[in-house]
C-alpha cells in the first residue's frame, strides 16, 4: 500500500483551495472489482450516465487521506457529513447533451459543501477543470450570486447555444483557470461552490462498462 500523496493549490482569482490526491484508496483493485458487478442505473439531476451504489467500507478505507486533506487544505478538523456518494460513468454522446451539461456548473452555494471525484479509469480519463464566468467575473456562486449568474447564463445560452459537446477548455462565456488531470486512484477535493465541469475528450470511451468507460467516485460533503 503506498501513502496518500496530497497537493493543495489556490486557483483563480478568488484564491480557492483544491487538493489533488494520489494513491487515494489503498485497494483500487479491489474497488475496480466491485464496480465491475454494481447496478448501474440512470443517474438523476444533470449527470451525463449511469450511477451505482459504493462499497459500504469505501469511506472507511478513504478516511486517512480525507481527514489530511480537510484539515491540512480546508483547515477543517470538526465533524463531516456524507450527503451523497456513487460510483459514476460518463455515458452521453455529446450530441445527446443538455445546454445543462454543455456549460461548466456548480453543486451548492453553501460554502460548508464539499465534492470530491475520484478517478478510477486509465490515464485517458479527462479530469476535472474549473472556470471563471466572464461576464460576472464569479469563479464561486454563493447565495448572493446565484440569481445574477443564472440570469447572465441563460441570456448567453439563449443568444448563442454553446456546441453540442462536452465543454474544452475556454469560451467565449467562460475561462477555463485551472484542471485536475485524471490518473488511476487519483482524487480531487473542492468546494462545490466552485464553477466546474468534467473533461471529457473527444476520444473518450463513453461505455457503461466500469472496466471500459470513464469510472469515478463523486461524493458530496457537509463539513460539521
Amino acid at each position: 500500500m503506498t501513502a496518500p500523496d496530497i497537493v493543495g493549490r489556490r486557483i483563480g482569482l478568488e484564491r480557492e483551495p483544491i487538493a489533488i490526491v494520489d494513491h487515494f484508496h489503498p485497494d483500487p483493485s479491489s474497488l475496480r472489482a466491485f464496480a465491475a458487478t454494481a447496478r448501474f442505473e440512470p443517474a438523476r439531476r444533470h449527470y451525463p450516465g449511469v450511477r451505482a451504489a459504493l462499497p459500504d467500507d469505501y469511506f472507511q478505507a478513504v478516511r486517512p487521506a480525507l481527514s489530511q486533506v480537510l484539515a491540512g487544505v480546508f483547515g477543517h478538523r470538526a465533524g463531516v457529513a456524507l450527503l451523497d456518494a456513487s460510483f459514476s460513468i460518463v455515458t452521453t454522446p455529446p450530441d445527446a447533451l443538455s445546454v445543462q451539461q454543455r456549460v461548466p456548473h456548480y453543486d451548492a452555494v453553501e460554502p460548508d459543501r464539499i465534492a470530491l471525484v475520484h478517478y478510477m479509469g486509465g490515464e485517458g480519463a479527462g479530469g476535472t477543470a474549473f472556470y471563471r464566468h466572464r461576464a460576472t467575473g464569479f469563479e464561486t456562486i454563493d447565495a448572493t450570486r446565484a440569481s445574477a449568474y443564472l440570469d447572465a447564463v441563460r441570456a448567453e445560452v439563449a443568444s448563442a447555444p454553446p456546441p453540442s459537446a462536452y465543454i474544452d477548455g475556454s469560451t467565449p462565456f467562460f475561462e477555463q483557470i485551472s484542471t485536475a488531470e485524471a490518473r488511476p486512484n487519483r482524487a480531487v477535493i473542492y468546494r462545490s461552490a466552485l464553477l466546474h465541469s468534467g473533461k471529457i475528450p473527444a476520444t473518450a470511451t463513453l461505455s457503461a462498462d466500469p472496466l471500459r468507460g470513464r469510472l469515478t467516485v463523486t461524493a458530496f460533503l457537509s463539513l460539521g
